[in-house]
């Protein structure tokens, strides 16, 4: 789950992070009187969008001017203005995709004299089982630009989760960046902090872009971009709360319901598979054989009818959906159950596309014969190559 910066930088706040004081309105009344609270002469309104790049996104509006998404303004009257030019507008950055994102808030902050750019970020690291720490002297910029263009100037160590954040790390850090004394020590201590607020949080990723040194010789962290674990989310009900559905895909809300592992994607041939390596597979021969999955949908291995019903009405629903395929591989999951949901669901919602079923495993004939007398215009297949195949010719067929 994602959360706006300002909400990241709150989080952080509990753990003694130094960040910039600021004030998130839905309003430009409110962005004016948020900025005469806040000591000047110099303030920063900030576009509050689930997506990276938002200084140099652009509106898709014209009235919203050519500035982007964040912009410093010099006085309370500039950030009204500036929040009304902003807010309920579209803006598309490099994570957005064309679509881009509404903007439905707005943060207002104090402004900081920067003297230095840095970037650092935690996250899981699957290989060693530890929280790895990413930092480089390139703040601001894509850091997989850095390391595509630099590699030389990212460093990264893993945490010992049974000794946590010791004073060395700090070290590697402040080396890393070229920091000395005073900051040194500062650089320790926020790394503690960050891992202390990674861990409790159940984070999967925490970036801080850019980290910066001001003129007055303090580290702050001038933006934060946090995404915290799903299957955690039920010890952090204060975290589920922050959650902005308005930033979310409504069918991967409505699959969430269900507990469906569901990612929208920008294809047309709709796909239902249990288990996560199978699903992956489908995708990739779908692509193999000259089309797009319009969606990752995982019902797990122990679903039942009603998942399976609502999985199918969440695919019928994507106006992009040009067919479907429904490739179930029976251990735990009963091929009988799939094909009544699946009967269901059609029931419920009519099928206006292709269909192309795929059976193997348990209860597979009896899941074969519910299908085969349902009177249903589905193409059977035999194995996975042989769906794929069926699935794109009656795409590009129209069948």
């Amino acid at each position: 789950m994602n959360i706006h910066e300002y909400q990241a930088k709150g989080v952080l706040r509990e753990f003694g992070v130094p960040v910039p004081n600021g004030v998130a309105v839905l309003t430009a009344d409110e962005a004016e009187a948020a900025a005469a609270k806040i000591p000047g002469p110099v303030w920063v309104v900030k576009s509050q969008i689930h997506a990276g790049g938002r200084g140099k996104g652009k509106f898709k509006e014209a009235e919203a001017g050519e500035k982007g998404g964040v912009r410093v303004v010099k006085s309370a009257a500039d950030a009204a203005e500036n929040a009304k030019l902003i807010l309920g507008k579209t803006l598309v950055t490099i994570q957005t995709g064309p679509a881009g994102k509404q903007v439905n808030r707005v943060y207002i902050e104090e402004g900081s004299e920067i003297e230095k750019e840095f970037y650092l970020s935690a996250l899981v690291d699957r290989a060693t089982s530890r929280v790895a720490f990413v930092v480089s002297t390139e703040g601001g910029m894509d850091i997989e630009e850095v390391a595509h263009s630099t590699p030389e100037k990212i460093h990264t160590f893993a945490v010992d989760p049974a000794t946590g954040v010791m004073p060395h790390h700090g070290r590697t850090v402040a080396e890393a960046l070229g920091l000395s004394g005073d900051l040194a020590k500062q650089a320790g201590s926020l790394v503690a902090k960050l891992y202390a607020a990674f861990t409790a949080k159940d984070m999967a990723m925490l970036e801080i872009n850019p980290l910066v040194v001001t003129k007055g010789g303090e580290l702050k962290c001038l933006d934060a971009k946090i995404s915290f674990d799903s299957n955690s989310l039920y010890r952090h009900p204060e975290i589920l709360a922050l959650r902005d559905e308005t930033e979310e895909d409504e069918k991967e809300i409505e699959a969430s319901k269900y507990d469906l592992a569901y990612i929208a994607l920008d294809g047309t041939i709709g796909c239902m598979v249990n288990g996560a390596g199978l699903a992956m597979a489908t995708l990739d021969i779908i692509k193999l054989y000259g089309e797009s999955p319009a969606n990752f949908l995982d019902v797990g291995g122990g679903a039942t009818e009603e998942k399976v019903t609502a999985a199918f009405k969440i695919i019928t629903a994507d106006p992009q959906v040009k067919g479907i395929l429904v490739n179930i591989f029976g251990g735990i999951m009963k091929c009988d159950v799939i094909a009544r949901g699946v009967l269901a669901a059609v029931k419920a919602v009519g099928l206006q596309v292709p269909l192309v079923v795929r059976l193997e495993g348990t209860n597979v004939e009896e899941g074969k014969k519910i299908i085969r007398e349902s009177g249903l215009n589905v193409i059977p297949a035999d194995d996975l190559d042989d769906a794929a195949q069926k699935i794109v010719k009656a795409v590009k067929e129209g069948v």
